[in-house]
């Protein structure tokens, strides 16, 4: 092709990319299935402190972090462990004032490090013992004090699937499909069966917030022409995965079904930060909704549910009467 045809064809892929382009600073709506799921049923017991004290570990990096947290100028004291921050939720304290001694373990530690899906069931089945004694990130608690609760979660890169993959899936991963996710899950529950006398709390992964693209017009019209995804498109894809992964991952008919203890529950962090199908994106993201770190507001929102629902977690495992 010539020089001069190069030159038009180039400016009219432009031209014609001006015809789709979002309008500045405006992200395009969400779309997708937004279909609800329910989740395990918890309302018959008592949503009250329990009334003795339990120690709990959180297990996360920051996302974790910062909710635990309260909110208020940055303030570290190891990495993703804050005595406070912006985005604060607060729910350190209101644990605390529950009754519960709160742990965290994050980046840097033996038993903080390395918490994506494919993760879990590696971890809770050669660590567990050591994972039950976490004071902070490599200190443990003092003698025959152990964790009752363990509350687990992976960060938002997680909701990023690359396709619905094929059944059953590799529980070893490495590609982050529905299915691979799905099986990396199922082979944990027998680990965490192993120690009925424990909580587990797992919470969904925190939503991705639906960012306006960055594609030069060229390429967006280049990819519209030749039938390829344009970066919104694969966006969208993947919070639709994600919203009918995590439905089945709370669900009682998904993730749980067939599991005969009751020390295992599932709270939808997701579901929250998306207004309970709203969008399958987050509502509640960071830097007037542009971060996926979720803001003050999102945490604050999902602490004030949690502490509830593990209140009343903890009686169907038994921990208190």
């Amino acid at each position: 092709m010539s020089k001069k045809r190069l030159v038009f064809a180039g400016a009219f892929l432009v031209a014609l990319g001006a015809l789709f382009i979002p309008i500045e600073g405006k992200a395009p709506a969400a779309t997708g299935p937004t279909a609800k799921a329910s989740a395990l049923d918890l309302s018959g017991f008592s949503s009250a402190p329990p009334g003795a004290p339990l120690d709990l570990l959180f297990i996360h990096h920051s996302v974790g972090g910062q909710l635990l947290t309260d909110p208020g100028p940055e303030k570290e004291k190891a990495s993703c462990v804050y005595e406070a921050h912006p985005n604060g939720g607060g729910l350190r304290r209101k644990l605390t004032e529950q009754g519960y001694r709160v742990h965290e373990a994050s980046y840097g530690s033996e038993i903080g490090e390395d918490t994506d899906l494919f993760h879990w069931a590696p971890k809770f089945r050669d660590k567990m013992d050591k994972l039950l004694r976490v004071a902070l990130n490599d200190e443990v608690l003092p003698e025959g004090e152990v964790n009752r609760i363990v509350v687990f979660k992976s960060c938002y890169p997680n909701n990023r699937f690359r396709g619905e993959g094929t059944a059953p899936g590799n529980p070893a991963g490495p590609e982050l499909t529905v299915w691979n996710a799905k099986a990396a899950l199922t082979s944990l529950l027998p680990e965490l069966a192993k120690r009925k006398d424990t909580l587990f709390v797992y919470l969904t992964a925190p939503a991705n917030v639906l960012k306006r693209s960055t594609e030069p017009a060229w390429k967006w019209t280049a990819k519209r022409i030749l039938g390829k995804p344009t970066d919104e498109e694969i966006a969208q894809r993947q919070a639709d995965l994600a919203r009918s992964f995590n439905n089945w991952v709370k669900s009682p008919d998904g993730w749980l079904s067939g599991y005969p203890e009751k020390n295992v529950v599932v709270f939808d962090y997701y579901d929250v930060l998306t207004n309970r199908g709203e969008s399958n994106f987050s509502l509640h993201g960071s830097q007037g909704n542009t971060d996926n770190h979720p803001s003050s507001e999102g945490n604050a929102r999902a602490a004030d549910e949690l502490v509830p629902f593990i209140n009343r977690a903890v009686r169907r495992a038994g921990l208190v009467p």
